[in-house]
């Protein structure tokens, strides 16, 4: 842009991006003309504004840059064609908006809906086949009332408010210079590949993402020799492939490994602002589809696509920084005394105690459930950790005593505290260690200078949980500004003690949501309850939580959701978990009525041949007689269960949407599960030449 646009074009441009103006029509002509000219120097014939709607993935529809144009010329009519692109074009497109997730905000007939450029994140180029290339326009997607209808927008609105009440709290303490504070994001993506054309022979990975039916195999992670281990070579091109692709893009991919179970990776990312980080993270996630393709390998998503073995997530590193660099949670080597690290902490831990269950909501789905709490992923209960340093200063703060003495770092700025290690290796340099362990089995842990939102979910978008972190932040950052200015007085700045004052009682009110043990355990469900902490152990329990008076109150205060936009989300949540639900239990039907049983009806025929062959050889065919009458008593259990799960999807198919949801949650899960146990059973009976589906021994090792 700084090349191509007049210098004053570009500077009206470049605080359109930074808020400080809204971007006139000439302007707006002047970008679009430039930026035709760099993306069809590049190849690309067409653009497309590119939204998330309310279905966990992106959207799109490509427009050619081809104008047709006529003129009279000597009184006959030329038409001619042109290549064109206006600023209103840039600015601005119009989709179907009824056919997208509403939640009863748009009638069916009330189809106009606009996407919009959202100029803070880049535009960029996807190759296409013959050299072509298509201009990629990241946008917000409203309806015609102006109700956002996406991800995008409510992230910005989020970015937008979290920025205001931490930049109050920064005039507070007497920063004038800061005039911006953004949210910065990281998202570790993990999932599967596997082959895709034994993928292709499993409708249950077609159609809901998962196997329904599966026996897990004698060696898959028990040993724990994949994580960390050699990438396979096939896997490593793909990835490869994918990494250079996502560059091209602008896309800063920063690691991959092999994660813990077998067929599962990681690839992250440098940490971004968020609605960069968002729109980079689904762009990884369908470059990664498109290259394994290519690769003749299928990428899965899904948080549990295997029984038995670990599941994925989308670890979200969350943290606040100022429009000069400076991150607002790095604590320093002296966190005792930073003050302004010390209040935004509490602010932080104010929300997770006030609003643990909006973060609880923000992660709920079908999916997920199979994954929270499975001593693989954080609990329900919403908790965080903070590690034994961090701990120490603010219980020494709030009991008005001195911090207990933690060494100084080996390395300043690279941990909080911190120790050194003798390896006893005279060839080794000394080793800095951190004082703060980590905490896999905290949903939102303090990880050095950022929390780790471990519960996200790998397949869905990441914007939802940080619209509802970044709302509950800002709304405690607002009190603890209050709070200081009300310590400070009519004096000219707050004092050491106002400060300190202030951080004491935020500290007391939100400890009981502070937990440094194991969240997977017994005993810590038993304390939640104990302090207060809402177990919700379900998605219909946890949308609810969304339209409590006090979630409500939040959100709507902050004019991140309006009450009709925050209804529509839940009915759409609400609504998609019942539909993936009855999705996965109407496949799971197929499976055993098309596949499971005809395979074990065969292997009967056979066995019973058999042995009628050898009754009449004189010989009694003792074996295949107990394994008959094994698989007679499977298949009528399988049969009868199966018959049973159909029973019960008729019933909830004719529910209200409230209803399907309980319903479904309640009563659906437990009888997939029970459909799954005896068809795992027939599976271990069953000769593999019989058996319908690539078994996990084939998908997975």
């Amino acid at each position: 842009m700084a090349g191509t646009l007049p210098k004053p074009v570009f500077q009206a441009f470049s605080k359109q991006v930074q808020g400080h103006r809204q971007l006139d029509r000439p302007t707006a002509d002047a970008v679009a003309h430039a930026v035709r000219i760099w993306a069809m120097n590049k190849g690309a014939t067409h653009f497309t504004h590119w939204f998330q709607p309310q279905t966990g993935t992106t959207a799109e529809k490509h427009d050619s840059f081809l104008t047709l144009k006529s003129q009279i010329i000597d009184g006959q009519e030329e038409i001619y064609a042109i290549d064109a692109f206006s600023g209103g074009q840039l600015l601005q497109s119009e989709p179907d908006a009824s056919s997208f997730p509403n939640g009863g905000i748009r009638s069916t007939f009330e189809a106009r809906g606009y996407t919009i450029w959202d100029p803070v994140s880049p535009m960029f180029l996807r190759r296409g086949p013959h050299g072509t290339a298509v201009l990629y326009i990241p946008s917000v997607f409203i309806s015609y009332n102006g109700e956002a209808l996406d991800e995008k927008t409510i992230l910005l609105r989020s970015s937008e408010v979290i920025s205001k009440a931490t930049v109050g709290l920064l005039r507070a303490l007497g920063d004038n210079e800061t005039q911006r504070v953004t949210t910065t994001l990281g998202c570790e993506q993990e999932f599967f590949l596997i082959d895709r054309a034994l993928y292709n022979l499993r409708p249950d990975l077609k159609i809901a993402g998962r196997t329904l039916i599966g026996v897990p195999p004698p060696k898959h992670q028990q040993l724990e020799d994949h994580y960390f281990g050699q990438i396979p070579s096939r896997v490593l091109a793909c990835i490869a492939e994918a990494e250079y692709e996502l560059a091209r893009i602008g896309v800063p991919v920063k690691t991959r490994h092999n994660e813990v179970a077998p067929n599962q990776f990681e690839i992250a990312p440098i940490f971004e602002e968020a609605s960069i980080a968002v729109d980079h993270n689904l762009a990884t996630m369908e470059v990664l589809h498109q290259v394994a393709h290519r690769h003749k390998l299928k990428v899965l998503f899904h948080e549990k696509p295997f029984k038995g073995v670990n599941g994925s997530g989308k670890h979200a590193n969350w943290a606040l920084q100022t429009d000069s660099g400076d991150n607002l949670l790095d604590p320093t080597s002296t966190p005792e005394t930073n003050y302004r690290f010390l209040l935004v902490l509490v602010a932080i831990l104010d929300a997770m105690y006030k609003h643990g269950d909006l973060l609880r909501a923000s992660i709920a789905s079908a999916s997920n459930e199979h994954r929270l709490g499975a001593n693989e992923a954080p609990p329900a209960i919403v908790s965080a950790f903070l590690g034994d340093h961090l701990s120490e200063v603010l219980n020494s703060i709030e009991e008005k005593r001195p911090v207990a003495d933690f060494s100084q770092p080996h390395l300043q700025g690279v941990s909080v505290g911190g120790t050194t290690l003798d390896l006893k290796i005279s060839s080794m340099p000394p080793i800095a260690r951190d004082l703060t362990d980590r905490n896999r089995t905290s949903p939102f842990a303090f990880t050095g200078n950022k929390f780790e939102f471990r519960a996200v979910g790998s397949k869905q978008s990441p914007s939802f949980p940080v619209v509802l972190l970044n709302a509950a932040v800002a709304k405690s950052l607002q009190l603890v500004t209050e709070a200081v200015k009300k310590a400070q007085g009519k004096k000219a700045a707050p004092s050491t003690e106002d400060l300190l004052s202030v951080i004491r009682t935020f500290a007391a009110s939100s400890k009981k949501v502070r937990f440094e043990g194991n969240g997977y355990s017994d005993e810590w469900v038993v304390e939640a309850e104990k302090r207060g902490l809402p177990n919700i152990k379900s998605c219909p329990a946890a949308f609810k939580r969304l339209l409590l008076d006090h979630n409500k109150q939040l959100l709507t205060s902050l004019g991140i959701l309006s009450a009709a936009e925050l209804t529509s989300r839940y009915h759409i949540l609400l609504e998609k978990y019942a539909k993936d639900l009855l999705i996965e239990a109407n496949t799971l039907r197929s499976l055993i009525v098309n596949g499971v049983l005809p395979a074990a009806f065969t292997y009967r025929k056979e066995l019973a041949d058999s042995i009628n062959s050898q009754k009449s050889a004189g010989v009694d065919a003792i074996p295949e007689k107990k394994l008959l009458n094994t698989l007679t008593k499977g298949s009528i259990a399988l049969q009868e269960s199966s018959t049973s799960l159909e029973a019960l999807i008729s019933k909830i198919e004719s529910l209200d949407e409230e209803s399907q949801g309980e319903t479904a949650g309640k009563e659906l899960t437990v009888a997939m599960e029970d459909v799954r146990e005896k068809s795992d059973a027939l599976e271990k009976q069953i000769a593999d030449k019989y058996w319908p589906y690539p078994k996990y021994t084939e998908l997975l090792l």
